[in-house]
């Protein structure tokens, strides 16, 4: 006659197996000491035995006032709650950001968080300075990160790296440095920069400009939907109607607008990389006589204020700006509760029409 196997290894084998299968993933919350005694029909104290079986062969953590994580006692540091997010962002008085920390500071506080602020200017010294002093202090539970010129070689990545290998997640916000494997929380820039570009053609422009940026991601992720969607038309992109500027140069548009107004000869639409851009070429045209929309239609992303404190209010595609934060700081949370979640997401937009498309066909198909 076989021995009967003892109630608690009922419990023990379950989470074994659950373990062996993939099903809990290093570093995840175990359910609760009550919902495994609702699960086995057992008493608290069986299931507590249970667990202390499992810490004993370093395949369980039990953190107090967390919980018990799968993974061994080397992993306790990483479980320690700080209840602190590090916020690193490019600029602190540009149109969109204030209503981004905004957002994440709402969720961050509403569920028990602080958090910490830095600023780059969207230089990429700057960030690796942040980063440093970030990276040596530690005490933080995860990072929300708006990369710096997200688009060029970026010599602060390992510190990112860094901070993978001390199981810290990292978010990105608005873009992502492409040779990291993070995930990040932004605006479907491709998405929106195909539909600026169809929204101009589908009022029947044929000849289409574009003013990017090249150094942030963003830019070329709109400027690839641009391109899709002459394609997709049936109309040829020309590159000499397509203009480049980085952080800089976008500030300074007056000083090479002989240039700019070169390169766009013949245009009727032009897809502004945002409402920032659409603002100072509006204002170039003005002093220059040129009409809007009459001579030419532009588009701007962000449905920002300056969106409407121009002369001629722009036709926009809105940023998610808040509700953008608070999805940053609620992924951020669960990446932290679960480092297998998904945390990626990126956010559609549709257009906010204004008076800066002149519709030269009535056929907007």
């Amino acid at each position: 006659m076989g021995t009967q196997k003892p109630k608690y290894m009922e419990v023990a084998d379950w989470v074994l197996s659950q373990i062996e299968n993939g099903t809990f993933k290093e570093g995840e919350r175990l359910p609760s000491e009550h919902e495994l005694c609702l699960r086995f029909h057992l008493n608290r104290q069986t299931v507590r035995h249970a667990i202390d079986v499992l810490e004993q062969k370093n395949l369980l953590t039990r953190i107090q006032g967390s919980g018990t994580y799968v993974g061994s006692e080397r992993r306790t540091e990483r479980l320690k709650r700080y209840y602190n997010i590090a916020v690193v962002s490019t600029y602190v008085d540009s149109y969109i950001f204030p209503s981004v920390l905004k957002g994440i500071e709402q969720m961050l506080s509403k569920s028990g968080y602080t958090m910490q602020v830095a600023f780059t200017g969207n230089q990429v010294e700057r960030e690796g300075e942040i980063l440093r002093k970030i990276v040596d202090k530690g005490m933080i539970d995860g990072l929300i990160a708006e990369p710096a010129k997200s688009a060029i070689p970026n010599p602060n990545l390992h510190f990112y790296q860094q901070l993978k290998k001390q199981e810290i997640p990292v978010l990105f916000i608005n873009s992502k440095y492409q040779t990291l494997d993070m995930p990040y929380v932004s605006l479907n820039d491709a998405q929106v920069g195909e539909k600026a570009a169809e929204y101009l053609i589908g009022a029947g422009h044929r000849k289409l400009g574009g003013l990017f940026k090249c150094d942030d991601g963003q830019g070329h992720l709109r400027y690839l939907g641009f391109i899709r969607a002459l394609e997709k038309a049936g109309l040829k992109a020309d590159g000499r109607n397509v203009l480049w500027m980085d952080s800089e140069s976008q500030t300074d548009m007056e000083i090479w607008s002989d240039y700019l107004f070169e390169r766009l000869s013949g245009c009727t639409g032009l897809v502004c990389y945002n409402d920032e851009v659409a603002y100072r070429f509006a204002a170039i045209c003005k002093d220059r006589g040129i009409r809007i929309p009459e001579d030419i239609s532009i588009v701007g992303i962000d449905n920002s204020e300056l969106s409407l404190i121009g002369e001629v209010p722009i036709t926009s595609f809105p940023h998610p700006m808040e509700s953008l934060g608070k999805k940053a700081a609620k992924n951020m949370i669960k990446l932290i509760e679960n480092p297998s979640f998904e945390a990626g997401y990126l956010f559609d937009s549709e257009v906010v029409e204004r008076n800066s498309v002149k519709v030269i066909s009535l056929d907007r198909t």
